[in-house]
Order: structure tokens, then sequence, then C-alpha cells
């Protein structure tokens, strides 16, 4: 047989083949090293959190227990600070005079503890608004680790694909490495030396060859990854970001509380519990995750998480798991105003299908879900319409905004109620406190699992206390912001005072004098020209500063009027305003067109409408035009921005006007509030108790009256007197 390639072609084509086998096997590990330098990154980035805790403390702080070391003759030789204290070898603090060697190992021993104290305390919070430099380098050790981990994945697959079929084929080509050795091979083995010359040169010009070449560029671009594209990695996949540092050093994002307040035997139940989430299009967060293997575990559970932590996507990948235990049939049951969000959300975070069984086309949507299967989304005015055979059950129904059903004899509970026996497992959520409302707790708790009702029935007054929590728990399920997303930006609220110029005192005044209550409240936004307005003038400044800063903006206001002269006033700058006559599906349209808007944009929205149930995190900026008489609707309002997913920290301006009843209205509540925090849960769900009643208006509105006419008494024997 006449051979058809050299030498030195087999031996370059077996040299090759080598070199990317050789480095395939090295990418499968290269995540490991990447893993070894974020945790270094991560210790440094503690050690520095630590350090400056202990320049904050003063040396004297070594004797808190009297424990009579000479911390006078230290301070004069430069140890001011533990922090010094902590960075010095023995032998240094033991050379100063008075200080004896036994002393100085005692000092270093107390140092060392409270360093270590102080560095289990500390927590890490990411936000593309601090992008200081030890915080840059913790995101790009994140970002080389994330993108190595994908690499090691290809570089496994590619060695599980293509690996042996390579090195056998490099056996059977040997004899071609040299003349000599060819010359003396059988016709059989130079036939098989020819296939694998062949099979070998066709996977380093076709996809092997373009794949493993991809892979090495893209190799190089992670170790030269640049801080901006890893600061773009890490506003996209931020969720990816904390669960890898959750996993790194459990506890420096939030709670070391690894069950999340769960009693010890149930919590071990819950761990146990399989999830499965193939299907599901997003990532969970671990507390996430551990929400759903409680949804799951325990059937039929109110999820009452703060707003905020993803409580839709916990029932979603709850579905998910079932779907793939062969469940087939799920409903949900909302207000109107998200029936729109809810659909969205499950086809943007799973491959379920959904339909919506809400207006003209109600009756055909149910008949068509039930042949068809999926997730039916439908609201709790036509829960009435699903008229169920008896033999006919589904997997699991949701109850979102779960306080809508609180009265039992209420049209819409009765209907969910007689809807919920055809599901196998229940699932009611809400972000209200029910902590501070235990009736309507008891109550909702009544339709999932009346056994726990009845054993707590009796303890409403011990609400508060552990052994009520624990009887609970097995039904009832709700973890903080602050505990478990310590994460999240900050949140910076600000109060703007502004000072009512002439034209817009003397609408105020004849308001309140004239006691029209709501145009007292419309303070300065009541004036016919916004230009006139001194919370108008500040709220565009404040747009202008977001925009420069490549923020987008959201203004909530109580009042339809007030929207109406904003939208007026900033034209194309804002979005088409979103109000309660605005359809779920128009909302979700405007917010998508607030997405894709560029920076400066505002989006309008009356506070009770865009307020719930809209994940806004576009913006970072949130102007609130005038104080609101339940904190609830302002906090519910935040939320919409300050939220998880957010990446930014998200600044609060409250637009608030002096010597007016903004005043009031703000020094009551924050009263009411300090109060209610001395002995009440804090969460911001549970301001809900603190609204301002119209009898409480009306005493702020006389107190008013007598400020304005003691006013312009004044004025008026000042004119007398010149």
């Amino acid at each position: 047989m006449a051979r058809p390639f050299t030498s030195s072609q087999v031996n370059r084509l077996i040299d090759k083949h080598k070199n990317y086998l050789s480095r395939l096997e090295a990418g499968e590990t290269i995540s490991e090293q990447y893993r070894a330098e974020m945790e270094q990154t991560v210790n440094h980035f503690v050690m520095q959190e630590t350090a400056k805790i202990l320049h904050e403390i003063p040396v004297e702080e070594i004797n808190r227990d009297k424990r009579g070391f000479r911390v006078k003759a230290l301070r004069e030789e430069g140890f001011c600070t533990i922090a010094d204290l902590f960075e010095a070898p023995v032998y240094s603090i033991g050379s100063v005079h008075g200080i004896s060697t036994d002393s100085a190992y005692g000092i270093k021993r107390i140092v060392n503890e409270l360093a270590d104290q102080i560095q289990k305390g500390i927590k890490i919070r990411l936000s593309t608004d601090k992008r200081t430099p030890v915080a840059t380098q913790l995101v790009m050790a994140i970002s080389r680790y994330r993108r190595g981990l994908s690499h090691a994945e290809f570089c496994r697959h590619m060695l599980a694909q293509y690996s042996h079929t390579i090195r056998y084929a490099m056996e059977d080509l040997a004899p071609a490495q040299s003349n000599f050795r060819w010359l003396f091979a059988s016709k059989a083995k130079k036939k098989k030396a020819q296939e694998a010359y062949d099979l070998l040169n066709n996977l380093l010009t076709n996809e092997y060859g373009a794949q493993v070449q991809n892979a090495l560029c893209d190799l190089i671009s992670v170790n030269e990854i640049s801080d901006s594209s890893a600061w773009d990695d890490f506003s996209e996949s931020s969720i990816r970001f904390f669960n890898i540092l959750e996993d790194v050093r459990p506890g420096l994002l939030g709670s070391d509380d690894a069950v999340y307040g769960l009693p010890e035997d149930l919590a071990r139940e819950i761990e146990d519990e399989s999830f499965f989430p193939d299907g599901l299009l997003c990532e969970l967060r671990r507390y996430q995750e551990w929400g759903v293997k409680y949804i799951l575990h325990q059937e039929r559970v109110l999820l009452g998480d703060e707003m905020g932590l993803g409580k839709t996507v916990q029932a979603i990948a709850a579905m998910v798991s079932l779907r793939n235990t062969r469940a087939t049939h799920f409903v949900v049951v909302c207000p109107a105003s998200v029936i729109e969000n809810w659909c969205r959300e499950v086809c943007k975070h799973s491959r379920l299908s959904v339909t919506k069984v809400h207006g003209a086309g109600r009756m055909a949507a149910l008949r068509s879900w039930i042949q068809r299967g999926g997730v039916a989304v439908t609201t709790y005015e036509t829960t009435g319409y699903f008229k169920l055979e008896d033999g006919f059950h589904f997997s699991m129904l949701t109850v979102d905004k779960a306080h809508y059903i609180k009265n039992p004899q209420a049209r819409r509970t009765i209907n969910v109620k007689k809807l919920a026996e055809h599901a196998h497992r229940l699932l009611f959520m809400t972000g209200t406190a029910l902590e501070n409302k235990v009736d309507e707790m008891i109550e909702l708790i009544s339709i999932l699992q009346p056994a726990v009702a009845s054993q707590v029935q009796g303890m409403v007054s011990l609400a508060s206390a552990p052994q009520f929590r624990k009887k609970v728990a097995p039904v009832y399920y709700r973890r903080k912001r602050d505990d478990v997303l310590t994460e999240l930006p900050e949140l910076i609220e600000n109060q703007e005072w502004c000072t009512l110029l002439p034209e817009e005192e003397a609408i105020y005044e004849k308001a309140v004098l004239g006691r029209h209550y709501h145009e007292a409240r419309r303070v300065s936004w009541n004036v016919d020209n916004l230009h006139h307005s001194s919370k108008a003038g500040r709220m565009l400044e404040l747009i202008e500063e977001a925009k420069s800063e490549g923020r987008k903006v959201i203004v909530f206001s109580f009042f339809l009027d007030t929207i109406r002269k904003i939208s007026l006033l900033l034209g194309p700058q804002c979005t088409a305003p979103i109000n309660g006559s605005v359809s779920p599906q128009r909302r979700q349209e405007i917010i998508d067109e607030f997405d894709h808007a560029p920076d400066g944009t505002v989006l309008l929205a009356q506070i009770q409408a865009g307020g719930t149930g809209l994940n806004i995190q576009s913006a970072s900026v949130v102007i609130l035009c005038e104080p609101q008489f339940k904190p609830s609707i302002e906090n519910q309002a935040i939320s919409r921005a300050y939220r998880m997913g957010q990446t930014r920290n998200v600044l609060v301006y409250r637009l608030l006007c002096q010597n007016t009843i903004d005043e009031r209205i703000t020094a009551l509540l924050a009263e009411k509030q300090a109060a209610f925090d001395a002995f009440a849960d804090q969460s911001e769900a549970a301001k809900e108790s603190l609204e301002l009643d119209e009898k409480t208006l009306g005493n702020i509105i006389n107190e008013e009256i007598e400020r304005i006419n003691a006013k312009n008494s004044k004025a008026h024997s000042r004119q007398l007197s010149h």
C-alpha cells in the first residue's frame, strides 16, 4: 500500500491532538484553581472589613473586664486601637515598658478572640454603585470562577465524547510515525493507520477542532477579564454570584441560621425532601429552595415571606418539581391587577404552559385547561365559574394575596374553598405580617390545616412567643428580608423638605381654612402651573440627577390629578401613567416599555395601583409626592424596585413641605412607629397597623387652622403697627 502521508505529518497531527487533550484535561480542573483564588479574595475582603472595625475600637477595650493591663504605656508606644495590637507580633507588645511576656500573650489572645467574633459577624453587601477596589477584586474573582465552571464542564463533556476515540486512533496511527515501522507494518495495520489519520484529521478540521479552539480562546478571555465586564456579569447574574458566595462562606450574606427559624425536627424532614428543578428556567437562592422543599413536604401551607423575597418563583418552582413527578394540572388564584404578571412569570421562569381563565373567554379557557393541563391563572372573582366534576382533581392550588379570603362569609372565600376541595395541595401566599393579625392568620390556617388552627386558637395573646411560632411552623412560614437578603444594595431614604412659594402657600391655606382635606394633602401639587410648585422643582432636580447617574425613576402619588399634571410637565420623558383604570395587560406593557427606555425615564404611577404586584427593578430612584396615611402602602411601592435582583442602591425621596400638614403627618407616623417597634414585629409589611384615620387628619387640620390664623393675625398686627 502506497503511503499517503509523511511521518512528519503524522507526528504533527498526533502532537496537535495530544496538546488539545492535555489542555482539555487541565481545563477540567481550572474551576478548582479559580475557586481557590476566589476563596482567598473572600478571606481578604473579610479581613479588610474586620480591620476597619478593629481600627475603630480603642485600646482600652482590652481592660473591659478590669484585667489591669497598662493601657497608658501601650498608647505611649503607639498602640492606640485594637487593630494596632492585632497587627503587632507578641514580642513588640512585650517590649513595652511595664508589659510582661505573659501579659503580651494575654493581650494577644484577647485581641484575637475579639477579631474572630467580628469576622463571624462580617456581612458582604455588593452594589454596582460601590465599586471599591476590594469589591471589584471580589466580583472579578467570582466572575472568573463562574466562567471557569462553564469551561470545566465543557472540557469534561469533550473528553467524555472524544477522548477514547482519539487515543485509540493515535495508537492505530503509531506505525506511521516512522518510515522504519511503516515498512514492516502489516497490510491490516496500514489500513487501520490510514483510517485513523483520516479520522484525526477530520476531527481537527470539523466541529471538534473549532469547539476546542473557541474554548481555549474563551479561557484566555476569562483570565484577562476586565473589571467592567465582571461588574456587567454581576449585574446580569447577581443571584448566581450570591449563591456562589453563600456556598464558599455560609453566613457571609445573611443569617447563620441554616434552617431559617424552623424547629429542628421539622427542619430535618424538610432538608431530606426531594426537589426536581428540571424545566425551571431560573436559579433559586438557597433560602428559596428551602421554601420550595417546605411547600412540597408540608403540602398545605401559608408562605408569608416579606415582599421582594420571591414568593412567586418559589410557587412556580414547586409546580415544576411536581410536574417532574407526573403532576399535570395547577391553578393560581390572584387579584385581577396581577393576573398578567403571573402569566408572564410562569412563562419566564418555567416551561409550564399557562392558560389565563379570565374575561369573556373564561369558559373556553377553562375547558382547554381541563383537557390540556398546565397552569390555569384566574382571579378571585372568576373562581365562581370553576364548575369542576366531583372526580376531577388537580395537583396544587396557589392563592396569591391570601389575606383576600380572610372573611369566611365572603363569596370569594367560599368559592376558593370549594375550588380547594379539588386540589391535592394548597399554597397560600401573603406578604402581610399576620403575626399582628392573628385572627386572620388562624382563619387562613383553618382552611389549610384545621388541627393546627385549633391548637393555637387559645394562644392569640402569645402570638410573638416561641411556643406559638413552633405550633404554627408546620403551616405558616415567614422569612424577613433582613435575615435572608443582606446582600441587597442599600435602601437609602431621604426626606426632601421644600419651602412653599407665595402662590402655593395661598392655595394651601385656602384649602386648610375651607377644611378641604384632599386639597390640603395635595400641597404644592395643586397650583395651576407646576413651574410654581416647590415639590415639582425638587422632583425635576432629582430626575436630572438620576439621569446623570444612569438611573431610572418611579414617581408615586395618591392623587390622579397630581399624576396628570406631572405627566404634562415631563412630556416624552415619562411613560403613560399607571392608575386603577389601566388594565393588567396594559400595565405590564408600560413596564416593559420602561425597562427598555433610556436612563432618566420616569414611570408615573398612582400609588395604590402601581405599588403592588409589579416588579420594576430597572428603576433605582423612587419619588413619593406626598406622605401616605398607611406606611405599608409606601413600603409596598418602594418594594417594587427594592427587591431581589436589584443590583443598585435604591434611593427613596419623600417630597415634603415645611409648615404644612406634611410635617404633622410625618411626625405622627414616626411617633406611632417608635411605640410599635418597642413590642411588635418590625418588618416592613407590619407597618400596616400604623395608618392614620380621618379623625386624626381632622385634628391635624384643626391644628393647622390655628397655626395659620395665628400667623395671619401676627402679620396683620405688624401691618397695623407700621
